[in-house]
């Protein structure tokens, strides 16, 4: 099994930016929102158990899972919504490790943008928490989503409290700055991940 380094952080913090650049770097990143994905298309067994929890109409007439309604309903209620992680997370996490035992790079990136919500730090080697301003984040929710204030209200109360991500951290990368400042960082860690997965 090679060296497993979690990477998370705060909804439009820039962690498909990061892993990019790590994956530049020829290093393996297997990424939960990738898998969840698979998961869900249609015929899939989890697709269909979370039809028998939801209801119907979280599927679209084409047979894929309607995410917007999906996230509309779980996202007003906390009982669904752990429903909802109970069915996917579980399954998310023992595919990412078998995939990870297949690698053969010194060491890989685990792309788990829940990381800290649900719990999984201890499947992880090293947790690297990509971070920036919440005035950045809603400056990106808004322009690159379009969504409004108070959607992006509901998206930053659902997820974890900055703090209690950068307390959970090994390494912080800070995506306040320009690209070359974001490049520099993930070198830097790269060099470092080596050197840790070779001991």
């Amino acid at each position: 099994m090679p060296f497993k380094v979690g990477l998370t952080g705060g909804i439009a913090s820039g962690k498909t930016t990061v892993s990019d650049y790590f994956t530049q770097l020829q290093v393996p990143i297997i990424d939960a929102d990738i898998i969840a994905h698979e998961l869900v298309q249609p015929g899939q067994p989890t697709l269909i158990l979370l039809e028998n929890a939801f209801g119907a109409k979280i599927i679209n007439p084409d047979g894929h899972l309607n995410r917007a309604q999906l996230r509309q309903q779980v996202f007003n209620n906390p009982k669904e919504r752990q429903q909802l992680e109970a069915i996917l997370h579980p399954r998310i996490r023992e595919i990412m490790l078998t995939q990870a035992q297949q690698i053969t790079y010194p060491y890989c990136i685990l792309s788990i943008p829940l990381l800290l919500e649900t719990q999984q730090m201890n499947i992880v080697d090293r947790i690297l928490v990509v971070d920036c301003e919440v005035t950045l984040q809603r400056d990106r929710l808004a322009k690159r989503n379009g969504f409004s204030a108070i959607e992006i209200d509901k998206m930053l109360a659902a997820q974890a409290r900055r703090q209690d991500r950068l307390a959970i951290a090994d390494d912080i990368i800070d995506n306040n700055g320009n690209q070359a400042h974001l490049i520099k960082q993930v070198a830097e860690l790269h060099k470092n991940y080596l050197q840790l997965s070779s001991h």
